[in-house]
């Protein structure tokens, strides 16, 4: 699908099937919305398949793997040659986190090369080797951030064909802590120091350096606010691109598409700010200890279910969602109701 063909294929929720999972949650035989925001967020699912009996059996987790050229102005520990060395260990069983997570969640991992600096053994998705240097020049032009974002749509749309319910996106890309800083301070319209965090392990002279590499980018590259592939392609990242893409596929598809840390939070605000509708297709997983996370979920209109000083990024925390929504569908889908037990229904109480 083309993103104009993907934008057009959005649409609302289904209300009515919101309305009858929560009535069946207010039937089970426990107290009303005992389970909090699992019980809205079943039901959001509910909407977003339009049926109350929802299905995520089958689960997967897309990582869009990329090389920032702005690495090079030292904004970062390491260098761009960890991109394709961890991006190559997502295809091997115990190499990576992810990896081990997907594994004991019952869930796919599916590494994509949308920009590594050299060619690699996973799946070969790549728009470029690694986007420019965005310090010197922008990241990438506006036709390679649309071939981003549509890489991510088909990839979604792919997923939804081989019968996935349910996915989450994730990144490794180093550098990219720099260009969701960037890309977040434009969109929201907030100080670049407020929103740029010290990465993998910044000392207070690299992040003073990173803050500073940032704020002459903007300057230099003046990205439109209004146009968020525009400040995608000046100041922004393909694996950033790649993730928006799949937000926006997964919701022409009516697949729910979970969000992890800061930076998969960044490319959901672009996928919402390019389509406002997509939003509601989104389930936040956790609050990354990047700063700007919760302004980032925020401004989406999203909360986390976890709270646990992560920042590994990979999709790590989306993937630590999955087990929870797995115990609340069984309870929703097992649990007897107030009828079958012979009690009385609780009701609301002012």
């Amino acid at each position: 699908m083309t993103l104009q063909e993907t934008i057009a294929a959005i649409g609302p929720l289904d209300k009515k099937a919101e309305e009858l999972c929560m009535e069946h949650w207010d039937a089970l035989a426990k107290p009303l919305r005992s389970l909090g925001k699992f019980e809205t967020c079943l039901a959001q699912i509910a909407g977003i398949q339009r049926n109350p009996k929802i299905d995520i059996e089958k689960k997967g987790l897309i990582v869009m793997c990329a090389d920032n050229g702005v690495v090079v102005e030292g904004v970062t520990q390491t260098g761009q040659e960890v991109t394709a060395q961890v991006a190559e260990n997502f295809a091997e069983e115990k190499k990576a986190t992810t990896t081990i997570l997907c594994r004991k969640a019952g869930a796919d991992i599916f590494p994509i090369d949308i920009g590594v600096y050299r060619d690699t053994k996973i799946r070969n998705c790549k728009i470029a080797y690694g986007t420019k240097n965005l310090y010197k020049e922008p990241a990438m032009t506006r036709e390679e951030a649309i071939r981003a974002l549509e890489t991510g749509i088909n990839l979604a749309a792919e997923k939804k064909e081989e019968g996935y319910k349910l996915l989450a996106v994730g990144e490794m890309g180093i550098g990219n802590t720099t260009t969701s800083s960037a890309v977040a301070s434009v969109l929201m319209h907030r100080p670049v120091e407020e929103m740029t965090g010290r990465g993998a392990g910044l000392s207070s002279s690299g992040l003073a350096r990173k803050i500073e590499v940032i704020q002459h980018a903007i300057e230099l590259h003046q990205p439109d606010p209004e146009d968020a592939i525009d400040v995608l392609a000046k100041v922004g990242g393909l694996d950033i691109a790649g993730m928006a893409g799949v937000f926006l596929g997964g919701a022409a598809c009516r697949i729910p598409v979970v969000i992890d840390g800061f930076i998969a939070g960044v490319a959901a605000l672009v996928a919402q700010r390019i389509c406002p509708a997509c939003g509601d297709y989104m389930i936040a997983s956790h609050i990354s200890q990047e700063p700007a996370t919760k302004q980032v979920l925020a401004e989406l209109g999203k909360e986390a279910f976890i709270n646990a000083d992560m920042h590994l990024g990979e999709g790590s925390g989306a993937v630590m969602l999955f087990p929870f929504l797995d115990m609340a569908a069984e309870v929703y889908f097992n649990m007897a109701t107030f009828q079958e037990n012979d009690i009385e229904n609780y009701v609301p109480l002012d």
